[in-house]
């Protein structure tokens, strides 16, 4: 991000090799003109607080559920269910969607990376709670718990099923 004060704001969501920019007649569009843009990001708390540093009001994460929106992140931290919206300078308005699990096609299934400590920390998460689901159902101690951690996070990443 560019320092704040100076009108132009860059955003890297964590992970991306894609930045976008804010600021104040960037476009020849009409302020405004452009409305609930999509931001995907792979930790939707760190990019709203990135933003939030940065002086950019965002509004409170919320939820999808069949039910309709709910504040707060989504308890599974499911793809594609929790948000978060905003407007730049211009009245534009953006709406942060977390996506911890990409679709098959979507990514290089033969690459798997992290682009930052928050990503990997995060898929450990999910991996672990994964695993302790995976334990009740066998009901055994998985010794070989690292491997299983591993195969989950890759297939995870490349939108391949996941273990059980």
């Amino acid at each position: 991000m560019t320092p704040p004060g100076s009108g132009v704001y860059q955003f890297t969501p964590h992970g991306s090799s894609c930045s976008i920019q804010f600021g104040k007649n960037l476009t020849s569009a009409a302020p405004g003109s452009a409305q609930r843009n999509y931001l995907i990001v792979s930790d939707i708390d760190a990019a709203r607080n990135d933003l939030l540093a940065a002086g950019i009001d965002v509004g409170e994460i919320f939820h999808i559920t069949p039910q309709g929106p709910v504040t707060g992140l989504d308890p599974n931290r499911g793809t594609y269910r929790s948000r978060a919206l905003f407007s730049d300078p211009d009245g534009n308005s953006w709406l942060l969607q977390e996506i911890t699990t990409r679709l098959p096609g979507r990514i290089d299934s033969g690459v798997t990376s992290f682009g930052s400590v928050t990503d990997l920390a995060t898929a450990m998460r999910r991996a672990e709670a994964a695993h302790g689901e995976h334990e009740k159902r066998t009901g055994v101690r998985d010794a070989n718990w690292s491997e299983w951690y591993a195969a989950y996070m890759a297939a995870e990443q490349s939108g391949r099923e996941l273990p059980q």
